[in-house]
């Protein structure tokens, strides 16, 4: 896999890899950004989430789950000092539905967490992440 990324100003790029989608990242203003996009750091978390999110629905779809929709929220906490990296993420997953049986969201939950999800994987061995799980009935 390879990336480029293209300054647009200060700290504001363009950046795509393979797939060939550009997306914007930038900074805050006091280190000259435009705070025009996500940070690098907000990207990372997005990531993670659309990592485990994917395996998730993939597997619950797998068993025939019948979900109305499907959120994940996140929460990060980061060191105080440079280089201020994430210290604990916490994953919250909303499923939707009518009649979900906890023990298939659990099961695919810690598939992804344990076995699938390649953004978790390399964020574990630094990164204490722990996760929990809502069903809201719609």
């Amino acid at each position: 896999m390879k990336a480029n990324l293209v300054q647009i100003k200060g700290l504001s790029f363009s950046g795509k890899a393979d797939s060939n989608h550009w997306v914007c990242i930038d900074g805050p203003k006091k280190f000259l950004g435009s705070e025009a996009a996500s940070s690098p750091m907000e990207l990372l978390l997005i990531s993670l989430g659309g990592c485990t999110g994917s395996d998730v629905a993939s597997i619950l779809n797998k068993k025939k789950v019948n979900l109305k929709d499907f959120e994940i929220n996140i929460e990060a906490d980061r060191a105080e000092n440079h280089p201020k990296v994430f210290t604990k993420i916490h994953i919250e997953y909303l499923f939707y539905g009518q009649e979900l049986n906890p023990k298939h969201l659990q099961r695919a939950i810690e598939l992804s967490l344990n076995k699938y999800c390649s953004v978790t994987m390399m964020l574990k061995p630094k990164v204490k992440i722990t996760s929990s799980y809502k069903i809201i009935n719609k």
